[in-house]
């Protein structure tokens, strides 16, 4: 489990660094907050949760009250999890 929540970082990393332009991998910890840690607009958020529906074949609905990476990755790991 900790291999898959670590390869889900790794991805979330990859897309928040992708899309914005002032971001670097480094800044980007569980800890951090989406909006107030990453100064992530509802856009961006969308366009990253976007990338990872499609990455990870899943959906996460738009009002699930993620606002830590942490909470993306166990979101993201749940979904994950539950298709197989």
């Amino acid at each position: 489990m900790a291999d898959q929540q670590a390869e889900i970082l790794t991805k979330i990393q990859e897309i928040v660094a992708n899309q914005t332009d002032d971001l670097n991998v480094d800044d980007i910890q569980l800890t951090t907050s989406l909006k107030d840690g990453l100064n992530l607009d509802s856009l961006d958020i969308f366009e990253i949760v976007d990338a990872l529906e499609d990455e990870y074949d899943i959906e996460i609905d738009s009002d699930e009250g993620i606002e830590t990476v942490q909470q993306l990755v166990d979101f993201v790991q749940q979904k994950i999890n539950s298709k197989d």
